[in-house]
């Protein structure tokens, strides 16, 4: 995991965790089962992690530029507090969350992993990368994790803000 030396005081400052949905919550391949429809993997322990950071009291959300029945399924099936679909600008969707949820970009986490990415990358308090995604968007990121996009990384930025927090013993201390 690369991370910038005041990581810890910018996950302890997040309320919101949102995330892009190819690359990062997914392995980035799209895989069209018929006509209308498509497949996406998505992690099992990312899907532990987003529902340990809802229990936490943190805000989770997707911000993709695809439009997907499976990707609208999965953000039901996890209640995301914020979803929005076949989105060009992503920098402006974050604005106007950032105002309905009287935010300031210091307490979102965004996850994003290519070129369409960086823009909310830059703006948010906390920039975190997939170890696969793109170069551009690593070099933004404030961490990068050791866990590929679709297998695992959501999960490890959601359990590095919840220790930095001091939240992880609470949502997970009945587990362990």
């Amino acid at each position: 995991m690369r991370l910038t030396t005041d990581l810890a005081d910018r996950a302890r400052a997040i309320k919101l965790i949102l995330m892009d949905v190819d690359g990062v919550l997914t392995d980035r391949r799209i895989i069209y089962q018929a006509e209308l429809d498509e497949a996406k993997g998505f992690d099992a322990h990312d899907g532990v992690g987003i529902k340990l950071a809802q229990r936490a009291g943190l805000l989770t959300g997707i911000i993709t530029g695809r439009l997907s029945i499976a990707t609208s399924r999965r953000a039901r099936e996890l209640k995301m507090a914020e979803f929005h679909q076949k989105v060009f600008t992503k920098l402006e969707v974050l604005d106007s969350i950032l105002k309905a949820r009287r935010l300031k970009a210091g307490e979102v986490c965004f996850i994003g992993d290519d070129l369409v990415d960086i823009p909310a990358m830059k703006k948010v308090g906390l920039a975190v990368a997939p170890a696969d995604a793109k170069m551009e968007a690593r070099r933004v990121a404030h961490l990068v994790t050791q866990a590929g996009g679709g297998r695992g990384a959501v999960r490890e930025v959601i359990d590095f803000i919840l220790k930095a927090q001091g939240r992880w013993a609470k949502v997970a201390g009945s587990y362990l």
